[in-house]
């Protein structure tokens, strides 16, 4: 009974495996497509607000590297804009705690949706792979029960199914690539921020010296 039912459902065969692969990998287009805006939007004047803030820093003019952390939403602004205006009413150590829990939000934020990349990368091949292996049995199911169409019935259903494993790897494949490149923005952002906190601590406790 219960293989009866498993072999229907293998001899639908692999085409909503491939309907499958295919609204994955418009899902995996419109993430990236989202999050490559959200990173321009986060990234765009960093590099301006970084030589701003710096110097001021040095020279402990907090209110006006407030008004430039704020000037722009930015990951590196947000985590500074946090610290400042934490240090008007606490000690450093807990301007130190409420960056972190600040990086830590925005960390969350800039890597909302990668998972998704990450497992459809890891695991679209194998979704190809599984469309590929219903479609040999299918394919030799159909041979059995057309034995005059001999090999030609098994090569025309193998190579059919074969073309899962290649849209299980042309889906993966972008998958994965561009959650690398994610991941990296990621990290030279926090970097970039981890630096300027450690600046901002460090003028603050050379102010109340």
């Amino acid at each position: 009974m219960l293989t009866k039912l498993v072999m229907n459902f293998v001899l639908i065969g692999a085409e909503w495996v491939l309907w499958l692969l295919f609204i994955l990998s418009f899902l995996s287009i419109a993430i990236v497509i989202e999050r490559a805006i959200f990173f321009v939007q986060r990234t765009l004047g960093v590099k301006t607000i970084r030589d701003k803030i710096v110097p001021l820093l040095k020279e402990h003019k907090f209110d006006q590297v407030l008004v430039i952390a704020k000037s722009k939403s930015t990951t590196e602004g947000n985590i500074i804009a946090a610290g400042i205006k934490s240090s008007m009413t606490e000690n450093p150590g807990a301007v130190e705690r409420r960056m972190s829990g600040t990086m830590a939000l925005e960390q969350e934020k800039l890597e909302r949706w990668l998972s998704f990349l990450g497992t459809l990368g890891n695991n679209a091949p194998f979704i190809g792979l599984f469309g590929t292996v219903l479609g040999i049995i299918k394919a030799f199911h159909d041979l059995s029960m057309d034995t005059q169409g001999g090999a030609s019935v098994v090569m025309t259903g193998i190579s059919e199914a074969l073309v899962a494993t290649a849209v299980g790897l042309f889906v993966a494949i972008p998958a994965v690539v561009t959650f690398n490149i994610f991941q990296r923005a990621i990290a030279r952002k926090m970097a970039n921020s981890e630096a300027l906190a450690e600046a901002l601590l460090a003028a603050l406790k050379g102010n109340k010296q």
